[in-house]
């Protein structure tokens, strides 16, 4: 059929353009994915994947076929060029370019050949284009690179990140595929590997190729497999009683069917499913899935449902609510009820978690005005409304396992469009930082679970400094005067059993302070819930720490004891470390994560610095170290190290004898 010259407007920009300096924003521009006629095909191939100025690359190829599995690779080529249509001659051409791009790709990279990874399906749309050797070969070089997903194996995060889009935009058909434990990776392998080449027909792949090329978007493949997964649910929830492999097999085989003139809906059906989808988990895993990079890799395989980062979160909320196609987010705080009221965003409609186990109809009844609550904040075009739900739990393990029992209750429900806000409401509170309170409604510092541990060192600082003390040790120490020797007996009992109640706790008189610091004086220990917010402060500077072994300095002869924990900040960061008990001191050891049996010297504190030790009573193993020096009547503590100790029942005994042997030394 002829085009009108209307029709044909379009073409003779693009040749414009094709004269001048040009991007793919550009192309796209004047194209808008339209196919691409055949004789500037090539040309904006090239532009797109911005290869035009590459050069010959196979100039350096020495020309040797020596892979380790050469033969392999040669009868692939030959195997493959013997099922298209060319004459003899031909076939021998198109045989010998191909082993010499793949040979050449392999030697450049320093990666093995393997069958059936897609490679020559992925060259057969570029050898259409009947370019230079060297032309095809960046062309080839290109897609592997910018569009194929880095280490397409079953344990690839891309398979992963497919299912959590199945699940975000049709849970009822992921749930199915879950039951009959049907993975991506089992059906959508050769469609990752190869753009759909390996399983749609040569012009059907050229035409998507076309849109594919001008979005820029390597995560179309997604948004790809995704409609061709949903637009196939019928026929798949139809085979509920077929065997796994059977349901496998025909959705592998979906991509088959698919025409050429059906690739402009598909391809636009996909971009508008990208456009109702949550974009920061491209950011976040852009440079796992393709630049191979793996360091700090979100664990997307344990993800209960789709992230959203807060920079999304809050960029949503701020957005014109009048584009009905974005996403828009309906934010539901499943935090405990003390922590919403005291800080929380004021868009989010609060649903106690706590609730689900201890009050179910109440639960179910809570929920219901969630749903109310959203459809109306929709028909009134508010800010707070959208479809998307996007939970928010605390960011603290403690309570966020109850935050995922809802998320999966409303997953189970086959609710749509759930997605679950990356740490929660302490990387809110991170990500507003000083301006804390213009973007929070109804912050209080005091109960805060951010700002609380801060806020309260302060409110103890200010005491000290005026001569109170909030901690109960401070109020009854003046009742409590008694020699070192009597102080002893009494410490004994409650340090090294931390479970005993009521604990006492002890001081020694001023009278007794003769001279010299601490001489003939017992310290202060204690073991209960811990009261005093006292921030951490390292004994040794940053460029005083010592870089040392642990196995060497474990063998050390003073080593008494050692006990492997985890050392937490005031901040709540954790860090894993030795803690060690010598015959003086106190010495906690944090490994450096890079460099395998090494650690840095991180406390060194002498044992008769130590006032106290306490332990909280819901977590026995969290211990703290408490340092200070006796103030007149009181003691004055200054410092702290908490740790969190699997072993802390012998931990807090080993450092309390340790102690006793050195009293009764002085003695």
């Amino acid at each position: 059929m002829a085009c009108s010259d209307d029709d044909n407007h379009w073409v003779i920009d693009l040749e414009n353009a094709l004269l001048e300096e040009c991007s793919a924003t550009d192309i796209y521009c004047i194209c808008k994915g339209k196919a691409l006629p055949e004789n500037l095909r090539p040309e904006v191939w090239q532009i797109c994947l911005d290869v035009r100025d590459k050069g010959n690359q196979l100039d350096h190829f020495n020309e040797v076929y020596d892979l380790p599995n050469q033969t392999v690779l040669r009868e692939d080529c030959t195997n493959f060029v013997s099922k298209l249509g060319n004459d003899e001659e031909d076939k021998l051409s198109v045989i010998s370019d191909l082993e010499s791009i793949l040979t050449f790709y392999c030697k450049s990279r320093n990666i093995p050949y393997v069958r059936n990874n897609g490679w020559i399906e992925l060259l057969l749309p570029i050898l259409t284009l009947k370019v230079p050797r060297s032309t095809t070969y960046n062309l080839f070089e290109a897609i592997r690179d910018t569009y194929i997903p880095q280490s397409c194996q079953t344990d690839s995060n891309a398979f992963h990140i497919l299912r959590l889009l199945l699940l975000y935009h049709d849970p009822e058909l992921c749930s199915f595929l879950d039951t009959k434990r049907i993975t991506p990776e089992k059906y959508c392998l050769s469609w990752f590997q190869s753009l759909f080449a390996a399983t749609c027909s040569l012009e059907v792949v050229i035409n998507m190729w076309d849109y594919y090329f001008q979005q820029s978007d390597p995560f179309f493949i997604f948004f790809l497999s995704l409609i061709m997964v949903v637009n196939a649910r019928e026929q798949i929830i139809s085979m509920k009683d077929e065997n796994r492999e059977k349901i496998v097999a025909c959705l592998a085989n979906m991509p088959c069917g698919l025409e050429a003139d059906d690739v402009s809906d598909f391809c636009t059906l996909a971009q508008y499913y990208a456009l109702k989808t949550p974009v920061s988990f491209r950011t976040d895993l852009m440079q796992t899935l393709y630049n191979g990079r793996r360091d700090n890799a979100p664990l997307v395989s344990q993800a209960l449902c789709l992230p959203v980062s807060v920079h999304e979160l809050v960029q949503n909320a701020a957005q014109d609510t009048s584009n009905v196609d974005a996403v828009r987010f309906f934010l539901v705080d499943c935090r405990p009820i003390e922590q919403y009221n005291a800080g929380h965003l004021s868009t989010a409609f609060h649903l106690d978690c706590n609730l689900m186990l201890q009050e179910p109809s109440a639960f179910a009844t809570a929920v219901q005005g969630l749903l109310t609550a959203q459809k109306q904040a929709l028909a009134h075009n508010s800010s707070a409304g959208g479809e998307h739900l996007c939970f928010l739990g605390s960011g603290r393990n403690e309570e966020d396992q109850y935050t995922h029992m809802v998320v999966a209750s409303f997953l189970q429900k086959h609710t749509q469009y759930v997605s679950l806000l990356t740490g929660g409401y302490i990387a809110v509170h991170n990500y507003f930082s000083d301006n804390i309170d213009e973007f929070l409604q109804d912050h209080n510092p005091r109960n805060c679970i951010v700002c609380a541990p801060s806020y309260l060192l302060k409110s103890a600082q200010g005491n000290v400094k005026s001569g109170q003390s909030t901690d109960l040790f401070g109020k009854i120490s003046a009742a409590m005067k008694s020699k070192s020797a009597e102080v002893k007996g009494k410490l004994f009992d409650y340090i090294v059993n931390p479970n005993s109640s009521p604990v006492q706790e002890r001081h020694v008189s001023s009278s007794d302070k003769i001279g010299k610091r601490y001489r003939d004086m017992a310290p202060v220990f204690s073991i209960d819930d811990d009261h005093d917010n006292v921030a951490n402060v390292e004994d040794l500077d940053d460029d005083e720490q010592e870089l040392v072994q642990i196995q060497s300095y474990l063998k050390n002869p003073d080593v008494i004891e050692h006990f492997p924990c985890q050392e937490v900040k005031l901040n709540g960061f954790m860090y894993k470390s030795h803690l060690i008990v010598t015959q003086t001191e106190l010495i906690v050891l944090r490994e450096v994560p890079d460099i395998k049996g090494a650690a840095e010297v991180i406390v060194k504190r002498p044992l008769s610095a130590i006032v106290k030790i306490t332990a909280r009573k819901r977590h026995p193993e969290l211990i703290t170290f408490k340092y200070g020096v006796p103030d007149g009547e009181n003691l004055k503590i200054s410092d702290m190290d908490r740790f969190l100790i699997p072993n802390a029942d012998k931990a807090t005994k080993v450092v309390s004898d340790q102690i006793l042997k050195q009293l009764k030394a002085k003695e």
